[in-house]
């Protein structure tokens, strides 16, 4: 079987309850470490090792890599965060609750923060990668954010574009936790 593992950066440097999607946050160092520690001997030789341009999730990648020096970091701007828009960077207590009730009220179409992304575009080129793997022959290592994982968690239930906000996984991942799927051997 071939793997897909998905991990989410550590903490970022930044007030709690930014809304922070597309912006260029760091992540704390130390956290960035032991996420690196955590996972770097359990990953499998040769595995393809992908990351968010972000400096969130290069970090981490970087720090993999360090540990893993069979390993090689392709940075792939398809597994970046979701852009909110004009709603980047403000606490998301700030954001009108009318302006966010349009977006989720037109969740699959809607454009996040007026100037942002749709959850159909986002979701297109998550499934382009996601897709891209799926093709390919062997294992990989996403670095990578919340919302890609719960995209990704909809691809693997065979949803292209959740069309309701109710739809969207719930929960939360621990930064610097991962999950993973499994698919069989391609051919």
């Amino acid at each position: 079987m071939r793997k897909l593992w998905l991990l989410r950066h550590a903490p970022v440097i930044a007030e709690p309850g930014l809304c922070y999607g597309a912006t260029d946050l760091e992540a704390e160092a130390e956290a960035t470490l032991a996420a690196a520690q955590r996972i770097a001997p359990l990953l499998p030789a040769g595995i393809a090792l992908r990351s968010s341009p972000l400096r969130r999730c290069a970090a981490l990648a970087g720090a993999i890599a360090a540990l893993r020096p069979d390993l090689v970091v392709q940075h792939d701007a398809r597994l970046a965060e979701m852009s909110f828009g004009a709603w980047e960077g403000q606490p998301w207590s700030a954001i009108a609750r009318e302006e966010f009730e349009a977006w989720t009220g037109n969740f699959a179409d809607g454009i996040a923060g007026a100037n942002g992304e749709s959850v159909r575009a986002f979701m297109r080129r998550t499934a382009e990668a996601h897709d891209e793997w799926l093709a390919g022959e062997g294992d990989a290592l996403w670095v990578t954010h919340a919302g890609v994982l719960r995209a990704v968690t909809l691809l693997q239930r065979g949803v292209r574009c959740p069309e309701a906000a109710a739809d969207w996984p719930a929960g939360e991942l621990a930064f610097g936790g991962w999950l993973t799927f499994e698919h069989p051997p391609v051919g």
